[in-house]
Protein backbone atom coordinates (compact mmCIF):
# COMPACT_ATOMS: atom_id res chain seq x y z
CA UNK A 1 0.00 0.00 0.00
CA UNK A 2 1.33 3.42 -1.01
CA UNK A 3 0.51 6.81 0.52
CA UNK A 4 -0.72 9.13 -2.23
CA UNK A 5 -1.91 12.74 -2.15
CA UNK A 6 -4.27 14.17 -4.78
CA UNK A 7 -4.39 17.98 -5.00
CA UNK A 8 -6.98 20.06 -6.79
CA UNK A 9 -10.62 20.61 -7.61
CA UNK A 10 -13.59 18.85 -6.04
CA UNK A 11 -16.96 19.74 -7.55
CA UNK A 12 -20.33 18.71 -8.91
CA UNK A 13 -20.62 17.59 -12.52
CA UNK A 14 -24.08 18.79 -13.57
CA UNK A 15 -25.46 16.84 -16.54
CA UNK A 16 -28.70 17.76 -18.37
CA UNK A 17 -30.65 15.13 -16.40
CA UNK A 18 -28.66 14.57 -13.19
CA UNK A 19 -25.57 15.57 -11.20
CA UNK A 20 -22.58 13.64 -9.89
CA UNK A 21 -19.69 14.40 -7.53
CA UNK A 22 -16.41 14.73 -9.43
CA UNK A 23 -13.37 16.79 -10.31
CA UNK A 24 -10.39 15.07 -11.93
CA UNK A 25 -8.15 14.94 -8.81
CA UNK A 26 -11.00 13.54 -6.71
CA UNK A 27 -11.86 10.96 -9.40
CA UNK A 28 -8.21 9.86 -9.38
CA UNK A 29 -8.19 9.74 -5.56
CA UNK A 30 -11.31 7.59 -5.37
CA UNK A 31 -10.01 5.08 -7.91
CA UNK A 32 -6.58 4.94 -6.26
CA UNK A 33 -8.23 4.21 -2.91
CA UNK A 34 -10.39 1.48 -4.43
CA UNK A 35 -7.21 -0.15 -5.74
CA UNK A 36 -5.80 -0.53 -2.24
CA UNK A 37 -3.77 2.64 -1.73
CA UNK A 38 -3.90 5.06 1.21
CA UNK A 39 -5.11 8.34 -0.34
CA UNK A 40 -5.49 11.90 0.99
CA UNK A 41 -7.29 14.75 -0.77
CA UNK A 42 -6.18 18.40 -0.57
CA UNK A 43 -8.91 20.75 -1.81
CA UNK A 44 -11.48 23.32 -0.68
CA UNK A 45 -15.29 23.43 -0.54
CA UNK A 46 -17.87 26.05 0.39
CA UNK A 47 -20.05 26.14 3.49
CA UNK A 48 -23.06 25.17 1.36
CA UNK A 49 -24.98 21.88 1.32
CA UNK A 50 -23.21 20.78 -1.88
CA UNK A 51 -19.84 21.12 -0.13
CA UNK A 52 -20.96 19.12 2.90
CA UNK A 53 -22.19 16.34 0.61
CA UNK A 54 -18.81 16.17 -1.15
CA UNK A 55 -16.92 15.89 2.13
CA UNK A 56 -19.24 13.13 3.35
CA UNK A 57 -18.82 11.34 0.02
CA UNK A 58 -15.03 11.51 0.30
CA UNK A 59 -15.13 10.15 3.84
CA UNK A 60 -17.59 7.40 2.91
CA UNK A 61 -15.09 6.20 0.27
CA UNK A 62 -12.24 6.03 2.84
CA UNK A 63 -10.22 8.90 1.30
CA UNK A 64 -8.64 11.12 3.97
CA UNK A 65 -10.46 14.48 4.01
CA UNK A 66 -8.46 16.23 6.76
CA UNK A 67 -7.09 18.71 4.19
CA UNK A 68 -10.39 19.46 2.48
CA UNK A 69 -10.67 23.09 3.60
CA UNK A 70 -13.86 25.11 4.17
CA UNK A 71 -14.29 28.48 2.47
CA UNK A 72 -16.60 31.17 3.89
CA UNK A 73 -16.62 33.27 0.71
CA UNK A 74 -16.72 31.08 -2.38
CA UNK A 75 -19.26 28.40 -3.29
CA UNK A 76 -18.46 24.75 -3.87
CA UNK A 77 -17.28 23.93 -7.38
CA UNK A 78 -19.74 23.23 -10.18
CA UNK A 79 -19.30 22.21 -13.82
CA UNK A 80 -22.01 22.03 -16.46
CA UNK A 81 -21.39 18.93 -18.59
CA UNK A 82 -22.69 18.57 -22.13
CA UNK A 83 -22.58 15.20 -23.91
CA UNK A 84 -22.67 14.74 -27.67
CA UNK A 85 -24.33 11.79 -29.44
CA UNK A 86 -21.18 9.66 -28.91
CA UNK A 87 -21.01 10.35 -25.16
CA UNK A 88 -18.00 12.70 -25.43
CA UNK A 89 -18.14 15.52 -22.90
CA UNK A 90 -17.60 19.26 -23.06
CA UNK A 91 -17.55 21.48 -19.97
CA UNK A 92 -18.57 24.88 -18.65
CA UNK A 93 -16.54 25.37 -15.46
CA UNK A 94 -17.88 27.92 -12.98
CA UNK A 95 -15.38 30.55 -11.73
CA UNK A 96 -14.42 31.55 -9.09
CA UNK A 97 -15.16 28.65 -6.73
CA UNK A 98 -13.86 27.43 -3.38
CA UNK A 99 -11.24 25.17 -4.97
CA UNK A 100 -9.63 28.24 -6.57
CA UNK A 101 -8.73 29.39 -3.04
CA UNK A 102 -6.82 26.42 -1.54
CA UNK A 103 -4.57 27.75 1.21
CA UNK A 104 -1.04 26.59 2.02
CA UNK A 105 -1.19 25.00 5.48
CA UNK A 106 1.31 23.09 7.61
CA UNK A 107 -1.00 20.09 7.54
CA UNK A 108 -1.05 20.07 3.72
CA UNK A 109 2.74 20.39 3.60
CA UNK A 110 3.32 17.54 6.05
CA UNK A 111 0.84 15.27 4.28
CA UNK A 112 2.58 15.96 0.97
CA UNK A 113 6.09 15.46 2.40
CA UNK A 114 5.19 12.04 3.78
CA UNK A 115 3.43 10.77 0.65
CA UNK A 116 4.98 8.36 -1.84
CA UNK A 117 3.35 10.25 -4.72
CA UNK A 118 1.66 13.63 -5.32
CA UNK A 119 -0.94 13.93 -8.11
CA UNK A 120 -1.99 17.31 -9.52
CA UNK A 121 -3.57 18.78 -12.64
CA UNK A 122 -3.38 21.94 -14.70
CA UNK A 123 -6.91 23.27 -14.07
CA UNK A 124 -6.17 23.97 -10.40
CA UNK A 125 -3.54 26.50 -11.52
CA UNK A 126 -6.11 28.82 -13.12
CA UNK A 127 -6.19 31.09 -10.02
CA UNK A 128 -3.23 32.71 -8.23
CA UNK A 129 -4.07 31.36 -4.76
CA UNK A 130 -4.36 27.66 -5.54
CA UNK A 131 -1.50 27.93 -8.03
CA UNK A 132 0.80 29.38 -5.36
CA UNK A 133 -0.17 26.58 -2.96
CA UNK A 134 0.53 23.99 -5.66
CA UNK A 135 3.96 25.47 -6.43
CA UNK A 136 4.90 25.36 -2.74
CA UNK A 137 3.72 21.76 -2.29
CA UNK A 138 5.68 20.69 -5.37
CA UNK A 139 8.84 21.82 -3.57
CA UNK A 140 8.32 19.17 -0.85
CA UNK A 141 6.68 16.36 -2.86
CA UNK A 142 8.72 13.21 -3.56
CA UNK A 143 7.27 11.79 -6.78
CA UNK A 144 5.17 14.23 -8.82
CA UNK A 145 2.47 13.14 -11.27
CA UNK A 146 1.05 15.81 -13.59
CA UNK A 147 -2.36 15.20 -15.16
CA UNK A 148 -2.62 17.67 -18.04
CA UNK A 149 -6.22 18.83 -18.36
CA UNK A 150 -6.53 21.64 -20.91
CA UNK A 151 -9.73 23.64 -20.46
CA UNK A 152 -10.05 26.92 -22.34
CA UNK A 153 -9.39 29.66 -21.26
CA UNK A 154 -7.73 28.39 -18.08
CA UNK A 155 -4.14 27.68 -19.08
CA UNK A 156 -0.97 29.32 -20.42
CA UNK A 157 2.14 27.73 -21.86
CA UNK A 158 4.30 29.34 -19.15
CA UNK A 159 2.35 27.64 -16.35
CA UNK A 160 2.17 24.34 -18.25
CA UNK A 161 5.90 24.47 -18.89
CA UNK A 162 6.62 25.05 -15.20
CA UNK A 163 4.40 22.16 -14.14
CA UNK A 164 5.87 19.79 -16.73
CA UNK A 165 9.39 20.64 -15.60
CA UNK A 166 8.39 19.87 -11.99
CA UNK A 167 6.84 16.50 -12.86
CA UNK A 168 8.32 13.01 -12.80
CA UNK A 169 5.33 11.60 -14.71
CA UNK A 170 3.11 13.46 -17.19
CA UNK A 171 -0.21 12.19 -18.56
CA UNK A 172 -1.80 13.75 -21.68
CA UNK A 173 -4.53 12.84 -24.08
CA UNK A 174 -3.54 12.83 -27.75
CA UNK A 175 -5.05 16.26 -28.49
CA UNK A 176 -3.24 17.80 -25.53
CA UNK A 177 0.22 16.51 -26.38
CA UNK A 178 -0.03 17.78 -29.96
CA UNK A 179 -1.28 21.19 -28.79
CA UNK A 180 1.51 21.56 -26.25
CA UNK A 181 4.07 20.19 -28.70
CA UNK A 182 3.05 22.92 -31.15
CA UNK A 183 3.38 25.55 -28.41
CA UNK A 184 6.92 24.32 -27.74
CA UNK A 185 7.84 24.15 -31.45
CA UNK A 186 8.41 20.39 -31.51
CA UNK A 187 8.53 20.31 -35.35
CA UNK A 188 7.03 16.82 -35.57
CA UNK A 189 3.57 15.40 -36.21
CA UNK A 190 4.37 11.97 -34.78
CA UNK A 191 2.84 10.97 -31.46
CA UNK A 192 5.82 8.96 -30.20
CA UNK A 193 8.19 11.67 -31.40
CA UNK A 194 6.23 14.32 -29.48
CA UNK A 195 6.37 12.15 -26.35
CA UNK A 196 10.14 11.84 -26.62
CA UNK A 197 10.46 15.56 -27.42
CA UNK A 198 8.55 16.54 -24.28
CA UNK A 199 10.42 13.98 -22.18
CA UNK A 200 13.70 15.59 -23.27
CA UNK A 201 12.41 19.17 -23.09
CA UNK A 202 11.17 18.75 -19.52
CA UNK A 203 13.60 16.03 -18.33
CA UNK A 204 10.64 13.78 -17.49
CA UNK A 205 11.23 10.03 -17.24
CA UNK A 206 7.63 8.88 -17.76
CA UNK A 207 5.11 10.14 -20.33
CA UNK A 208 1.70 8.60 -20.96
CA UNK A 209 -0.78 9.53 -23.68
CA UNK A 210 -4.37 8.27 -23.84
CA UNK A 211 -6.06 7.89 -27.24
CA UNK A 212 -9.71 7.39 -26.30
CA UNK A 213 -11.13 4.15 -27.68
CA UNK A 214 -7.79 3.47 -29.37
CA UNK A 215 -5.99 2.83 -26.08
CA UNK A 216 -2.81 4.48 -24.85
CA UNK A 217 0.97 4.75 -25.16
CA UNK A 218 3.43 4.72 -22.24
CA UNK A 219 7.02 5.97 -22.41
CA UNK A 220 8.73 4.49 -19.35
CA UNK A 221 12.44 3.99 -18.65
CA UNK A 222 13.33 4.70 -22.31
CA UNK A 223 10.91 2.03 -23.56
CA UNK A 224 7.52 2.55 -25.27
CA UNK A 225 4.57 0.31 -24.36
CA UNK A 226 1.28 0.15 -26.29
CA UNK A 227 -2.32 -0.88 -25.76
CA UNK A 228 -4.72 -0.54 -28.71
CA UNK A 229 -7.87 -0.24 -26.59
CA UNK A 230 -10.88 -2.36 -25.60
CA UNK A 231 -14.27 -2.28 -27.29
CA UNK A 232 -17.17 -0.97 -25.23
CA UNK A 233 -20.44 0.86 -25.88
CA UNK A 234 -19.78 4.35 -24.52
CA UNK A 235 -22.30 5.86 -22.11
CA UNK A 236 -20.21 8.91 -21.21
CA UNK A 237 -16.47 9.62 -21.17
CA UNK A 238 -16.48 11.66 -17.94
CA UNK A 239 -13.82 10.33 -15.56
CA UNK A 240 -12.52 7.60 -17.89
CA UNK A 241 -9.12 9.25 -18.20
CA UNK A 242 -9.00 9.81 -14.43
CA UNK A 243 -9.57 6.13 -13.68
CA UNK A 244 -6.99 5.26 -16.34
CA UNK A 245 -4.43 7.50 -14.63
CA UNK A 246 -5.20 6.16 -11.15
CA UNK A 247 -4.84 2.58 -12.38
CA UNK A 248 -1.54 3.04 -14.19
CA UNK A 249 -0.12 5.01 -11.23
CA UNK A 250 -1.17 2.29 -8.80
CA UNK A 251 0.52 -0.41 -10.88
CA UNK A 252 3.74 1.46 -11.64
CA UNK A 253 4.46 2.81 -8.14
CA UNK A 254 3.95 -0.70 -6.82
CA UNK A 255 6.65 -1.88 -9.30
CA UNK A 256 4.38 -3.95 -11.50
CA UNK A 257 5.16 -4.70 -15.15
CA UNK A 258 4.61 -1.61 -17.37
CA UNK A 259 2.80 -3.59 -20.09
CA UNK A 260 0.45 -5.10 -17.51
CA UNK A 261 -0.04 -1.61 -16.07
CA UNK A 262 -1.12 -0.01 -19.36
CA UNK A 263 -3.36 -2.98 -20.24
CA UNK A 264 -5.12 -2.82 -16.86
CA UNK A 265 -5.48 0.97 -17.02
CA UNK A 266 -6.98 0.90 -20.53
CA UNK A 267 -9.48 -1.73 -19.42
CA UNK A 268 -10.68 0.22 -16.41
CA UNK A 269 -10.86 3.42 -18.49
CA UNK A 270 -13.09 1.62 -21.00
CA UNK A 271 -15.34 0.24 -18.26
CA UNK A 272 -15.80 3.73 -16.80
CA UNK A 273 -16.67 5.09 -20.27
CA UNK A 274 -19.27 2.32 -20.51
CA UNK A 275 -20.88 3.43 -17.24
CA UNK A 276 -22.73 6.53 -16.11
CA UNK A 277 -20.67 9.12 -14.22
CA UNK A 278 -17.01 9.37 -13.30
CA UNK A 279 -16.79 6.95 -10.38
CA UNK A 280 -18.70 3.71 -10.92
CA UNK A 281 -17.73 0.85 -8.62
CA UNK A 282 -15.73 -1.74 -10.59
CA UNK A 283 -14.21 -4.80 -8.96
CA UNK A 284 -10.81 -6.23 -9.90
CA UNK A 285 -12.57 -9.44 -11.00
CA UNK A 286 -14.76 -7.44 -13.38
CA UNK A 287 -11.71 -5.74 -14.87
CA UNK A 288 -9.83 -8.97 -15.53
CA UNK A 289 -12.94 -10.67 -16.91
CA UNK A 290 -13.41 -7.74 -19.29
CA UNK A 291 -9.77 -7.95 -20.40
CA UNK A 292 -9.81 -11.71 -21.03
CA UNK A 293 -13.41 -13.00 -21.20
CA UNK A 294 -12.36 -16.36 -22.63
CA UNK A 295 -10.41 -17.20 -19.47
CA UNK A 296 -13.57 -16.83 -17.40
CA UNK A 297 -16.05 -18.48 -19.77
CA UNK A 298 -17.63 -21.65 -18.46
CA UNK A 299 -17.08 -24.49 -20.98
CA UNK A 300 -20.22 -25.99 -22.50
CA UNK A 301 -21.00 -29.54 -21.48
CA UNK A 302 -22.46 -32.03 -23.93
Amino acid sequence: MKNIVCFGEVLWDVFPTHKKIGGAPLNVALRLQSLGNNVSMISRIGTDKKGRKIKTYIQDHAVNSDNVQIDDTFKTGKVKVMLNEKGSASYNIMYPRAWDNIQLTESAKKTTEHADAFVFGSLIARDDVSRHTLYELLKVAKYKIFDVNLRQPYYTISVLNHLMNEADFIKFNDDEIFEIGDMLNSNTNGLEENMQFIAQHTNTKTICVTKGRHGAILYYNDTIYYNSGYHIDVVDTVGAGDSFLASIISKLINNEDPQDAINFACAIGALVAGSEGANPEISSDAIYKFMSPSKFRIPKTS
